[in-house]
């Protein structure tokens, strides 16, 4: 027969131990936190800086404009818009290459065209995914003034309606259906 004695020496030596071992967690767990937060400033960080250097909005890099400016050509092209605003005259040759092929092809569309459309043009996979991707990119476009997008899923450049000195904000889509033969709930 155990006396209480021993039984209250098993029970108070077992707390310990278990203490101990959870201790011995929370260290553990610490560290992984510190890790795993670590990795998350360092994410953050990175979305803000690449989001400010694609949206065009400010140059991260002021010293490195500073630095051109002084002739040394230390310079960094970080904060430099890839696709330029649009304006009466700019040709899709300023554009970077991917973007510039898109431009192309809807200038050689004789109507509006949607994105898994203009995947399959370019020779881009049309998995939904992908043309879910290359949307962001054409609605880019559309942003910066070198596309119209006539109706919900339907690009056209905007060099179609400037011709007739209309911006490509002020231009009313049937313009634009006019010319391309599409007419309201066709499907290119």
């Amino acid at each position: 027969m155990v006396s209480w004695l021993e039984e209250l020496d098993r029970r108070e030596t077992a707390a310990r131990e278990e203490i101990a071992e959870l201790r011995a967690q929370i260290e553990e767990l610490t560290r992984r936190l510190a890790g795993r937060e670590e990795v998350l400033s360092r994410l953050v960080i990175t979305r803000e800086t690449m989001t400010e250097i694609l949206s065009g909005d400010a140059t991260v890099t002021d010293a490195g404009a500073d630095a051109d400016a002084d002739g040394d050509g230390a310079g960094s092209p970080v904060g430099v818009r890839l696709v330029p605003q649009w304006t009466p005259g700019l040709g899709a040759e300023v554009l970077p290459g991917s973007y510039r092929d898109v431009v192309e092809v809807l200038m050689d569309a004789v109507h509006p065209m949607r994105a898994h459309h203009l995947c399959a043009a370019l020779g881009l996979s049309t998995d939904k995914s992908k043309v879910e991707g290359f949307r962001s990119k054409l609605k880019r476009l559309v942003e910066r003034g070198w596309l119209v997008e006539e109706g919900p899923g339907l690009f056209t450049p905007c060099h179609l309606l400037a011709a007739d000195g209309d911006a490509p904000e002020q231009a009313g889509s049937s313009a634009v259906r006019g010319r391309a033969g599409v007419g309201s709930g066709s499907r290119p």
